[in-house]
């Protein structure tokens, strides 16, 4: 019969030993001297302290970065759903632009030019003697430039029974210009019990002249 070989045995002992004696001794200056073993577990503690180092480190600042770039991403997404919502509702914006601009031009017919006041401050004069109404004060101020028309402050006083006077006011009203009356004051008079006295001032607007918004624009840009 074959004998069978018998396998080699391990001597962990003598192993254990020379693992040991590789660790002894060594040079901490030059690491590149220290047996394999040794050498292998400082790469593998060094590769582990880079790797901790890049992770609480670098990592974390790529992790904030992220969610920056994330909350970005969900406010692109908002704006991009409103201007969506606005692009879908287009057709409806630019009618209602026309019809606001129909409007405005609307009201710019109701305002005179600067060659129309004199006919407007007429037309104000013949509503209240068209009423039988008697002027003792009709007198326009100094007229104030604002940036797209100017306003006329009219002092007024009138004399005349109480429903003419209300009549006076609804003429003003209805008047093909704007005219507003504004610090109404009503008092009898000395003379007769049933004869009132109205102080107002009345005020009416016109549009600027486009010389007057060109030297409106330039006083603005020149008080920037």
């Amino acid at each position: 019969m074959a004998k069978k070989n018998k396998s080699p045995k391990v001597d962990f002992a003598a192993l254990q030993g020379q693992l040991q004696r590789q660790f002894r001794n060594l040079d901490t200056k030059d690491p590149s001297l220290w047996p394999v073993l040794p050498r292998i577990i400082l790469c593998v503690l060094i590769a582990v302290g880079v790797a901790v180092f890049l992770w609480f480190f670098k990592l974390t600042d790529y992790e904030a970065e992220l969610e920056s770039e994330r909350a970005k991403e969900v406010a692109l997404r908002e704006d991009y759903q409103k201007k969506l919502v606005k692009a879908v509702s287009l057709d409806a914006l630019k009618k209602q632009r026309e019809q606001i601009q129909q409007y405005v031009i609307q009201l710019e017919k109701q305002l005179p030019s600067k060659a129309e006041m004199a006919a407007l401050l007429s037309d104000i004069n013949q509503a209240g003697l068209g009423r039988s109404l008697q002027f003792e004060l009709f007198r326009p101020g100094q007229v104030v430039v604002r940036e797209y028309y100017a306003e006329l402050p009219i002092s007024v006083r009138v004399t005349g029974k109480y429903h003419d006077i209300g009549a006076f006011a609804s003429d003003v009203a209805h008047l093909s210009r704007i005219v507003t009356l504004n610090n109404m004051a009503i008092t009898p008079t000395t003379k007769d019990a049933s004869t009132l006295s109205m102080d107002a001032t009345a005020r009416t607007f016109r549009y600027l002249d486009p010389e007057e918004i060109q030297a409106q624009r330039k006083a603005a840009g020149g008080k920037k």
